[in-house]
């Protein structure tokens, strides 16, 4: 018996616990522009992005509203359920088709209690979210809104993580753009078109973000300052 439970622990595929129905886990589809949750609502589980990607938006007391996150394929979103909030800090809406799990906060807290696997990749995408987010403060902080939008234009196609760049969606537009970097469509428009005259990006229907937009950012380029 102690066998068999051993064989079981080295079994445990965080891949395929995500992608399963189960004991307090459900799949569901959503189209483009379908909000998940809402802020404001009881904030019972944690998900996880099986295909597609999300926006979070928050909404001030005053009425204004501010994109803090794109998040993709292969992460996590609502996990401040764990951490004893009772109610959703923002809201979360689909930006192409998108297919998530859905992992109530009882079996979520059991399975990362008993299965080191998945507590080790829960944990590398805490800490690599944590980074992003003392990047984003520090970012807003010191840097031009002309640099955070460069920044942010790498961060979309991936820059950094293994394989090529991809192309940004169309679907991420200006305005969404602005809201995340903290500024206006108009000024993202004048520095988009900036970029691309200066060959640092180029517009087919989607966002081809080059190399010298890399450089630029890490040289701090006056091409770049603002």
């Amino acid at each position: 018996m102690r066998r068999t439970k051993k064989a079981q622990k080295i079994l445990f595929d965080p891949a395929a616990f995500l992608a399963k129905v189960g004991a307090g886990k459900t799949i569901s589809t959503f189209g483009k522009n379908e909000i998940i949750f809402s802020q404001g609502e009881a904030a019972d589980a944690v998900f996880y992005i099986q295909k597609g990607r999300i926006k979070l938006t928050v909404i001030s007391a005053q009425g204004k509203e501010a994109v803090v996150a794109i998040m993709d394929a292969g992460q996590f979103f609502g996990e401040g359920c764990l951490n004893g909030h009772p109610l959703r800090m923002a809201t979360t809406t689909a930006l192409d088709d998108t297919v998530v799990t859905k992992i109530s906060k009882a079996a979520m807290t059991a399975t990362l209690h008993s299965e080191q696997k998945f507590s080790e990749l829960f944990m590398a995408y805490l800490l690599t979210r944590n980074s992003r987010i003392e990047e984003d403060l520090v970012d807003q902080l010191f840097n031009s809104s002309e640099k955070r939008l460069a920044r942010l234009l790498l961060l979309l196609a991936n820059f950094g993580k293994e394989g090529s760049p991809q192309p940004i969606q169309p679907n991420i537009s200006q305005e969404t753009l602005a809201e995340m970097i903290g500024t206006t469509r108009s000024r993202v428009s004048f520095f988009m078109n900036k970029f691309r005259k200066l060959g640092l990006i180029s517009y087919n229907g989607k966002i081809e973000v080059h190399n010298a937009l890399l450089s630029a950012v890490l040289h701090d380029k006056p091409e770049i300052q603002g």
